[in-house]
């Protein structure tokens, strides 16, 4: 085979230095592709191939300009290929190049959605886990150690990464990692020494400080592991986001409500069963104004609080917000459009944040003394929205924007086009100044010369060849003056020079070159004073997206006529007429009531085929995940136990390509209920047996609801078609029977549950 020289030699060269699937090298205005990388990238984003010759051999070649990179990254990131970015630096005999970055799922800094994009390492030790979570698009890290395989799948479907990191011991058949990878996440083997627990321990007291690990309890070799080698590996990718991740944060596994990924699936939170987003919970309910906002209700919505503390508080605001209709109106109108700060903080600690995004960043601080003016002399003034609004350090807030804003014009655009406000510096105030007088003399010097000469059709312009020149209509060229030099003939004109103009050009040019210099150098001094805030940022965003969220909840609580609900003392489930979250907003929906308790636990739902008994039982678990959300409910009242979990076997899924058939993809997760469940979970099962043949399904649906009923003692609803398991109503004490009626009088079919 011949060796590549020249550009491809040199492609060739980094591409052998690098892990990444695939290179992208910078040629002056593109990024190009060679060799298999080139058809690579062609066929995945339909580039055209053109051939490269290198000394006597040719090379599949393909390319983007510069200024279109970033969206052609992120199709390849999302297609999960690794992509190393090489740029171009000046040498003294031309160019050269280096890859500065390598581009991950898990590392791509400004991605076109709001949601949250985590990177995920994991280590296994015996039958323990330690997990690992970061967002370096936001700063968010939490690590923490779980006993078992379940309880760290249920977390890593809680945070559900783009990316995975296993350690050395997860890296072969390991039913953690091999169920991830079996979704859209993409695995990477990073450098097994990254996982060290010495050298983890030592990476994460230089990034979060001597007492960061103590103060969260992470102190489990298996969890400073995992969060090691997850700085190790955003070190390794060359994004420089290190600096904007400054808390880090304990998992908090035993705060949440546990939602597996069939949970997810089967109550269609965020994706519907078809797989888009219309007719989910969070499309339902999401009136937020900013990106942030949005990503914090999925966040919500998807892992549930078990804090009562915390869910009342959300309550309180929610009612607040929701009783004050004109305060939040105006709290949203300020929101609206509000740059996700969390974002803008990474950018700028990497040092990729343009002068479009600091000015963002003041607009953003610029707002809190507005919205805390708008919840002033309202109902809102004292109570949770204004603690709400309190969270940051307001002078801290205050005296960032009031540097960005001394320092940027009102739209700043980029380094030297003026960027830089006046009065900012007085070197830059000057070198303006000159260049501005230098600006007059030019604009003026074509009526200057009309008048002077007496010429006719005298025009001053520039280009690239010819630099500043002063222009005469080709009929009065020969009553020129004897010191202009010709310089180009043209159809109907002729082009001069004269010493003026050129001491002028040249003074123009210095002026601008320093001019530029100078915006790049204090635009660059400004981000890293805004870097050095990174904490809060993250402090103010995260703040203006809570807001967002409890604004967004009241809102929709205010216009579908949710009430608040009450949290249960003794594990009591009472609703009153609830309704479907989401079949309301298309369908008129007859309300339905709902009670379960100690001595009613277990409810066994039983009705005809489309009569509703899928819907009723959602409808619970929805009620309960969205009360533990901080939300109101659908309903005229209700009251709801706070739970640990929720689990859900309904419909039927054939997962073939995975080798699992219907009645397996069943058994699974019924069994995983089964195990997983506790007391204070809720479990909806939904024709449990029917994967089989019908005595042995039977036999299934009878062992499940004893097992349920005697060991577990979890609220549960279980419909079925097995009408002999309605005799259980007679020998469980706790089990009790609800059918779904239907009403086919009149031209319209209903539906009701009851007792």
């Amino acid at each position: 085979m011949t060796t590549a020289e020249g550009i491809v030699g040199e492609f060739m060269s980094l591409k052998r230095e690098t892990a990444a699937d695939l290179l992208t090298m910078q040629c002056g205005d593109f990024y190009e592709f060679f060799g298999e990388d080139a058809e690579t990238v062609a066929d995945e984003l339909d580039l055209k191939v053109s051939q490269k010759s290198a000394h006597g051999s040719s090379y599949p070649m393909a390319g983007v300009p510069v200024d279109d990179l970033r969206p052609y990254l992120g199709s390849l990131v999302e297609r999960g290929y690794r992509v190393a970015v090489a740029d171009q630096y000046e040498t003294s005999d031309g160019h050269a190049r280096r890859v500065q970055r390598v581009v991950s799922p898990g590392t791509v800094l400004d991605p076109d959605d709001a949601a949250a994009r985590y990177l995920a390492a994991v280590v296994r030790e015996g039958d323990g886990y330690g997990l690992a979570f970061a967002d370096v698009t936001t700063g968010q890290f939490r690590a923490g150690r779980v006993t078992d395989a379940q309880a760290a799948t249920a977390q890593l479907h809680r945070f559900d990464p783009v990316e995975l990191l296993p350690g050395p011991e997860a890296r072969a058949d390991d039913p953690v990692v091999d169920r991830v990878a079996e979704g859209d996440t993409t695995v990477t083997l990073h450098d097994t020494a990254a996982f060290a627990p010495g050298r983890a321990r030592h990476r994460l007291t230089d990034q979060f400080g001597e007492t960061a690990l103590d103060a969260v309890g992470l102190t489990a070799e298996p969890a400073v592991a995992a969060a090691g080698a997850i700085l190790a590996y955003v070190e390794t990718t060359g994004v420089g986001v290190t600096a904007s991740m400054t808390r880090l944060g304990a998992l908090d596994a035993g705060d949440r409500v546990t939602l597996d990924a069939t949970t997810r699936r089967n109550l269609e939170l965020v994706e519907t069963m078809q797989g888009g987003s219309e007719g989910t919970l969070l499309a339902t309910v999401d009136h937020t104004e900013t990106a942030a906002g949005s990503r914090l209700l999925r966040e919500w919505l998807t892992a549930p609080t078990r804090d009562r503390g915390e869910i009342r508080r959300r309550h309180d605001a929610v009612e607040a917000l929701a009783d004050a209709a004109l305060a939040r109106d105006r709290l949203r109108e300020l929101l609206s459009g509000v740059a996700d700060l969390e974002r803008l903080a990474a950018r700028a600690t990497n040092g990729s944040a343009d002068p479009r995004a600091l000015g963002a960043v003041r607009t953003a601080l610029g707002l809190m003394p507005e919205l805390a003016a708008a919840v002033a002399d309202t109902p809102l003034a004292d109570g949770p929205v204004a603690d709400v609004l309190a969270t940051p350090d307001q002078t801290a807030a205050r005296e960032l924007y009031e540097t960005l804003d001394a320092a940027l014009v009102a739209e700043p655009t980029r380094p030297g086009e003026g960027v830089i406000a006046r009065g900012h510096d007085t070197e830059l105030d000057e070198v303006v100044a000159d260049y501005q007088e230098t600006r007059e003399w030019l604009d003026g010097l074509a009526d200057r010369e009309t008048r002077r000469h007496g010429l006719r059709h005298v025009t001053v312009d520039r280009n690239k060849t010819d630099g500043y020149y002063i222009q005469v209509g080709k009929s009065a060229a020969d009553e020129v003056p004897d010191h202009y030099r010709q310089i180009k003939t043209l159809k109907n004109s002729v082009r001069f020079l004269t010493d003026d103009l050129a001491e002028r050009e040249r003074e123009m040019l210095r002026l601008e070159e320093r001019r530029e210099q100078l915006e790049t150098e204090l635009f660059a001094d400004l981000r890293e004073r805004v870097a050095a805030d990174a904490e809060l940022l993250q402090t103010v965003g995260r703040t203006l997206a809570e807001l967002d969220t409890l604004a967004s909840l009241a809102t929709h609580a205010a216009t579908a006529d949710w009430v608040r609900p009450d949290l249960s003392s003794d594990r009591e489930l009472d609703v009153t007429a609830g309704r479907h979250p989401v079949v309301e907003r298309t369908t008129e929906f007859v309300p339905n009531d709902l009670r379960m308790d100690d001595d009613r636990g277990f409810l066994i739902v039983t009705g005809p085929n489309m009569s509703g008994k899928s819907t009723y039982m959602r409808q619970c678990a929805l009620l309960v995940l969205l009360a533990q959300a901080g939300s109101f409910v659908p309903a005229e009242s209700a009251t709801v136990p706070v739970v640990d979990g929720v689990y859900t076997r309904v419909g039927a899924l054939d997962e073939l390509a995975q080798g699992r058939s219907t009645f397996m993809v069943e058994m699974q997760e019924l069994s995983n209920i089964l195990h997983s469940a506790t007391r204070d979970s809720l479990v909806v099962l939904d024709e449990v047996g029917r994967g089989t043949a019908t005595y042995d399904g039977i036999s299934i649906a009878w062992a499940a609801t004893e097992y349920l009923h005697n060991e577990v003692r979890a609220k549960t609803l279980f419909a079925t078609h097995y009408h002999e398991l309605t005799t259980l109503g007679d020998t469980l004490p706790r089990v009790q029977n609800v059918h779904v009626a239907v009403d086919d009088a009149g031209e319209h079919v209903t539906s009701s549950a009851g007792c």
